[in-house]
């Protein structure tokens, strides 16, 4: 029962840390400062090759380099699939980076996400079928919704969005902790311990609500294609 109510409320504090977040993203920026950097090709291939062939390759060489049991194997191919995450801007924020360029980054690559996932996850994962209407849905209602509300209420009530962004920001920090604390506790007992743990309680945080969109009986018929192989 704790367990269950741990991790309802982590998924509460997933979706505030996700909303306020591109909340508060959009309010502290410009639609041109977004796109700006993505002008630049180069560093835009480096990024899709990275995302969508290197941590792909890397999280199957891993899995079977560390032996991962099958649920583990499954959930960190999931987290190397799935870009586009929105901690990408949070973590370029703190770092004192380009927070236009990785704003704009992330929306690029939950856009390619939307496409790549459905046609590469079946051919790593026979048996897995992904909707790709399912994953856009998501990250169109949780991510772009909020950043264009953001950037809209930045471009036409610019002192209003400079006075409510700091409070976004508190709240998304504020959630960032509590989700970390909560995913802690609701899993601490499983430390150590691979049987219990299913693929999306494994972390598939790179994109939250990408991951989050493929339904559970592609898990279990990934199982079930794994097992009798």
């Amino acid at each position: 029962m704790l367990v269950e109510l741990l991790s309802k409320a982590a998924t509460v504090a997933m979706l505030t840390f996700v909303v306020s977040s591109m909340l508060a993203m959009g309010a502290g920026l410009t639609a041109s400062q977004i796109a700006q950097p993505l002008r630049n090709a180069r560093l835009v291939m480096l990024a899709l090759l990275a995302n969508f062939v290197l941590m792909p390759l890397g999280a199957l060489a891993l899995a079977k380099v560390l032996w991962l049991d099958e649920p583990f194997g499954v959930g960190l191919l999931l987290l190397g699939c799935a870009a586009g995450a929105p901690f990408l801007p949070k973590l370029a924020e703190l770092a004192k980076g380009n927070l236009a360029f990785a704003v704009g980054a992330m929306v690029l690559l939950m856009v390619v996400t939307v496409g790549y996932l459905p046609m590469v996850l079946p051919l790593l994962l026979p048996g897995v079928t992904v909707d790709p209407w399912q994953i856009a849905r998501s990250l169109v209602l949780l991510m772009l919704l909020p950043l264009a509300t953001g950037l809209a209420l930045k471009a036409r009530y610019g002192d209003l969005a400079a006075r409510v962004k700091p409070a976004l920001d508190w709240i998304s920090n504020a959630s960032l902790i509590l989700l970390v604390s909560l995913i802690t506790a609701a899993n601490i007992d499983k430390v150590g311990c691979s049987a219990d743990l299913t693929p999306t309680q494994d972390g598939s945080w790179r994109s939250v609500p990408a991951s989050a969109t493929l339904p559970p009986r592609s898990w279990s018929r990934a199982k079930a294609s794994a097992t009798q192989k």
